[in-house]
C-alpha cells in the first residue's frame, strides 16, 4: 500500500508538473479578475464563466503536454531537471492525456456555444487546439512566428472573457493588449535562455539566427511599441491615473529592461523570464483596483 500511495503520489506530482498547474492557476485568476472587475461582480456566480475558465484551462494544459512531447530531446539539454515524458509519465499516455485535456476543452466550448447561441466560444477552442499543436510540432523552430502564436493565444485567453458577455470594453482590449506584449517579451527571452538545446536541433528562433545582441534590441522596441500602444489606448477610451502605470507598468518595465540590458547567461533569462510571469501576475491583480 506503501508503495502504491508512493506511486500515485508521484505520478499526480508529475502530471501537475507537466500541465504547468501554476501557469494555469493564473490562467484562471486572468479570466476571472477580468470577469469579475471589468464586466462585472454578478458574472462571478455564472456557471458559464466557470465553464469557459475550465475550457480554458483544459485547453492550455493539453498544449503544455503536447509541447513537452515533442520537446523531449531539447528539454534535456535546456532544463533536464524539468523532463517529465518518458521520464515519469510515458510518451503514449502523454500524448492520450493531450487527447483528453483537448477534447474535453473543446466540448465544454461546445456546450457554451449551444447554450449562448456563441459559435465563436467553441470557434476559439478549436483554433486554440489546432495552433497549439501546430506550435510544438512546427512553428516554435521558426522565428517570431511560434512566439507570436503562444503571445496571440495569451491574449485571446483574456478577450475570450468579452466574447461569452459581449460588453465591447476597452479595458479588456487593453489588458488582453498588456497580455499579448508581455507574453511575447517572455517567450523571446526563454529562447535566449534555452539557446543552447534549440540550436543542437536545428531551431532557428531569433537568438539562434540573429544573436543575443539583436535579439535583446528587438525586445527593446517592442517593449516601447507596448508601452506606447497601451497608454494610447487609455488615452483614447478609457482614462487611468497615470499613477496606475507608473506603479504596475512603467517601474516594473525599467527594472526588466535594466536588467535584460546585463544579461549574457542562461540564469539572467530564466530570472528574466520569471520576472514577466510576476509582471503578468501583478497586471491581473490590479484589475481589482479600478
Amino acid at each position: 500500500m506503501a508503495n502504491l500511495g508512493t506511486s500515485l503520489s508521484d505520478f499526480v506530482t508529475s502530471l501537475l508538473k507537466l500541465t504547468r498547474f501554476g501557469n494555469l492557476v493564473i490562467i484562471g485568476l486572468a479570466q476571472y479578475f477580468t470577469a469579475g472587475f471589468l464586466v462585472g461582480r454578478h458574472t462571478l456566480n455564472d456557471p458559464l464563466l466557470f465553464l469557459l475558465s475550465c475550457s480554458t484551462i483544459l485547453i492550455a494544459a493539453g498544449g503544455y503536454v503536447i509541447n513537452d512531447y515533442y520537446d523531449v530531446k531539447i528539454d534535456y539539454i535546456n532544463k533536464p531537471d524539468r523532463v517529465v515524458v518518458g521520464k515519469k509519465i510515458p510518451r503514449r499516455h502523454a500524448i492520450l492525456f493531450h487527447v483528453i485535456l483537448s477534447g474535453l476543452g473543446i466540448l465544454i466550448g461546445l456546450y457554451i456555444s449551444w447554450e449562448t447561441k456563441l459559435l465563436r466560444i467553441v470557434a476559439v477552442n478549436v483554433m486554440s487546439v489546432f495552433l497549439l499543436w501546430f506550435y510544438s510540432n512546427n512553428l516554435k523552430r521558426l522565428p517570431f512566428v511560434g512566439n507570436l502564436t503562444v503571445a496571440f493565444l495569451t491574449g485571446l485567453s483574456i478577450l475570450i472573457v468579452d466574447g461569452l458577455y459581449r460588453t465591447g470594453s476597452a479595458l479588456i482590449v487593453i489588458y488582453s493588449s498588456f497580455a499579448f506584449f508581455m507574453t511575447l517579451v517572455r517567450e523571446i527571452i526563454k529562447d535566449m535562455e534555452d539557446l543552447k538545446g534549440d540550436n543542437t536541433f536545428g531551431c532557428k528562433t531569433l537568438p539562434i539566427i540573429w544573436g543575443i545582441r539583436k535579439t535583446k534590441f528587438f525586445i527593446y522596441g517592442i517593449l516601447a511599441v507596448f508601452a506606447f500602444i497601451v497608454v494610447v489606448l487609455n488615452y483614447f477610451y478609457k482614462p487611468l491615473p497615470f499613477s496606475y502605470f507608473v506603479i504596475f507598468l512603467f517601474l516594473p518595465l525599467l527594472w526588466m529592461l535594466y536588467r535584460l540590458i546585463r544579461a549574457d547567461m542562461k540564469k539572467d533569462f530564466s530570472v528574466l523570464s520569471t520576472f514577466c510571469k510576476l509582471i503578468m501576475l501583478l497586471g491581473i491583480l490590479s484589475m481589482g483596483l479600478l
